[in-house]
Formats: structure tokens, C-alpha cells, sequence
């Protein structure tokens, strides 16, 4: 199938296609003679593989790991450490992200929101 065709198939865009295969993420498609690009179900698998992991929010580089031990040797300790590693980020991440949500809330809290020129959030970025 044509890029577009793998595109709908795999739910990765086509600009996302030429990227994963630019940074060997994916094989370099083969071609037609006129040079149109043409993927078959193996390509479709791994992009959607690919496009699972992205939804999982995971990096790129553990991405392509996932990819190698899905591939070739599966070896579900790594995967799983792989994995235990990403939940531990997004862990990080949601503490830091609440705590930024939880200080902004509060100086939401402390802003009348009228016209006065007074306002507790813009002294704060001030600072």
C-alpha cells in the first residue's frame, strides 16, 4: 500500500512515516519505480506498535528499544524495565505537574479577578 493507504491503516501520519524511517525507527520503505513508497503489513504492525508506545507517552529512545526486544530477542525483563522506568517518569511528572496546578490554583484563589490593577498571580510571575 501507498503511504497514504499505510497512513489510515496504522494511524500514523504519513509525515510521521517518513520521520520514523528516517531516524531507522522503521526500515526504509521500498519503492516503486516511480519512487512512491510502499508498505505492507509488517510496516503496518510496527507502526502501530510504534504508535501504541507514543500513546503511552513513551520517548523515543526507549521506543526504539521496545522495538529491538519486539523484534528480535524478547526478553520481557527488559521490557518490563523498560516500562517500570516510563511509569516511574510519569510518576515525576505528575507530581510536578500538580504541584504547578495546585500553586496556580491557589493564586487564582487569591485574585479577585476584577478591575483592580492589584493581583496576586502577576506579582508572583513578576518575581
Amino acid at each position: 500500500m501507498n503511504i497514504g493507504e499505510a497512513s489510515k491503516a496504522s494511524g500514523v501520519t504519513a509525515k510521521m512515516m517518513r520521520y520514523y524511517e528516517s531516524v531507522n525507527l522503521i526500515p526504509a520503505a521500498s519503492r516503486t519505480g516511480a519512487g512512491y513508497r510502499v508498505y505492507g503489513d509488517t510496516e503496518i504492525r510496527t507502526l502501530r506498535f510504534i504508535r501504541r508506545a507514543r500513546d503511552f507517552g513513551m520517548p523515543m529512545s526507549r521506543i526504539k528499544l521496545l522495538v529491538g526486544l519486539w523484534q528480535g530477542k524478547k526478553s520481557s525483563r527488559a521490557v518490563r524495565q523498560i516500562a517500570l522506568e516510563h511509569v516511574a517518569d510519569l510518576t515525576a511528572k505528575i507530581v510536578e505537574l500538580t504541584a504547578m496546578r495546585d500553586a496556580l490554583q491557589e493564586l487564582a484563589d487569591t485574585c479577585h479577578g476584577d478591575n483592580r490593577p492589584e493581583c496576586p498571580i502577576l506579582r508572583d510571575l513578576e518575581r
